[in-house]
């Protein structure tokens, strides 16, 4: 069985995380202060489970604040929902 490793060369560093100035005083505080894979918005199922099978269901909207993701609301379904997570923050 083949090894499993990222596709690209092999001297090239993987862009799923931006890069942090490894110079810079507080870079391995700025680092755990990302949100995961850089995902500052999201959206889940009220009543859990798979997001994408029940688009009718109402969604809970959650906010990356430093240091987890909060709650900020709810959407009555799955097109309003991916309509808030895609917008961008400062539009009302």
């Amino acid at each position: 069985m083949a090894k499993h490793r990222r596709p690209g060369p092999p001297n090239q560093r993987s862009r799923a995380v931006p890069r942090i100035d490894p110079d810079a005083p507080l870079a391995s505080y700025t680092r755990r202060r990302r949100p995961p894979m850089d995902v500052h918005r999201r959206h889940r199922p009220v009543h859990g489970g798979a997001g994408h099978l029940r688009p009718d269901e109402p969604r809970v909207l959650e906010e990356w604040d430093g240091f987890a993701y909060q709650v900020v609301g709810a959407a009555p379904d799955l097109a309003s929902a991916r309509e808030w997570v895609y917008r961008e923050p400062d539009a009302p």
